[in-house]
């Protein structure tokens, strides 16, 4: 009987070898910084709390990658956390730092792609090994009864780690739909860049977080 896959990459991963020697160039040159892929941010009640599960691309250079904890240390923190606290999915202040004793609530947040690609650009390999891990992340999780995907590659393989269609389940910001018996919410990246050119406000990120905190509560 062969054990689980595991929800977590090793601290070497080697599975893709052009986000590997990325990382190792990295170690070199930013030796105090995380370099390795980034694990799954759980709440401290633990996996049987989770409810929501959030699902972003890959970590940022000079944030996770650097901090080693989803959306720390780069813009795109400020606005997410900023919105799971005023919705009651976090508590604590967000300060950037992995120490700053921000505390998840009922949420586990992850990577699509879990080590910092060059450019941000994972290749299609590269999401697809990473599947491997994102499928038994859902999995761990035995109470979960929603997802939010933060653009369109986290949307299309958190789809097909459902088993699901890509065609069927499309992605659109501010949409709801279900895959492998799971509400599938899904929102524009909370990026610098998306914000920076209008294509996703703050009210928009926000209406997407009510809409899921008012699911969750039902």
């Amino acid at each position: 009987m062969s054990a689980a896959p595991s929800p977590e990459p090793s601290h070497d991963c080697p599975l893709c070898p052009r986000l590997h020697d990325f990382i190792a160039a990295w170690r070199e040159r930013e030796p105090g910084w995380f370099n390795a892929p980034v694990p799954t941010f759980l709440p401290p009640e633990g996996e049987d709390s989770v409810k929501l599960l959030i699902v972003g691309l890959a970590p940022g250079l000079r944030g996770a990658n650097r901090t080693g904890r989803p959306f720390t240390g780069d813009y795109a923190g400020d606005l997410l956390y900023g919105t799971m606290i005023a919705q009651g999915l976090a508590r604590g202040e967000f300060k950037a730092r992995p120490d700053d004793g921000l505390e998840l609530v009922g949420t586990a947040i992850t990577n699509a792609v879990r080590c910092v690609p060059p450019e941000n650009k994972p290749v299609g390999a590269e999401i697809a090994t990473c599947r491997t891990f994102l499928r038994p992340t859902i999995a761990r999780f035995p109470n979960l009864r929603a997802i939010l995907t933060l653009g369109s590659i986290a949307h299309q393989s958190t789809v097909r780690a459902l088993g699901g269609r890509v065609a069927a389940i499309p992605f659109r910001h501010g949409g709801r739909q279900e895959a492998g018996g799971i509400a599938l919410f899904s929102s524009y990246h909370c990026s610098r860049y998306n914000t920076n050119t209008g294509v996703l406000t703050e009210e928009m990120f926000v209406s997407v977080f009510k809409e899921i905190a008012a699911f969750l509560k039902n």
